[in-house]
């Protein structure tokens, strides 16, 4: 069985998704015609794109500690839009202040 070669970095990438546009077949074919793993080169081109879109928000990625409880209690959801937030009885308002507040700029 002879195995596909993965996608070695960004570069890498890059090269080969404008190798894929050029061609005009899909990415599944050209991959497959190239022998590139194409679920690699897929998970770069989603990684890619997701990169970019928050590069021309402008917006720098916030991030936000969870702490996972350990005591079994009563569960509550908080929904902001489509995300929702699920926090026990022991849950700190603050906490849950700060990560509505990062839902609201997403």
């Amino acid at each position: 069985m002879s195995t596909l070669r993965k996608i070695a970095d960004e570069k890498d990438a890059r090269a080969c998704l404008t190798a894929v546009a050029r061609s005009g077949e899909s990415l599944r074919m050209w991959a497959k015609r190239h022998r590139v793993d194409g679920r690699s080169l897929h998970a770069w081109k989603r990684n890619l794109t997701r990169w970019e879109t928050v590069a021309s928000t402008k917006k720098a990625p916030r991030l936000v500690e969870l702490v996972s409880a350990s005591r079994a209690g009563q569960r509550y959801v908080v929904r902001v839009g489509d995300a929702a937030i699920e926090v026990g009885d022991d849950f700190d308002a603050g906490t849950l202040r700060q990560l509505v507040e990062v839902l609201r700029t997403c």
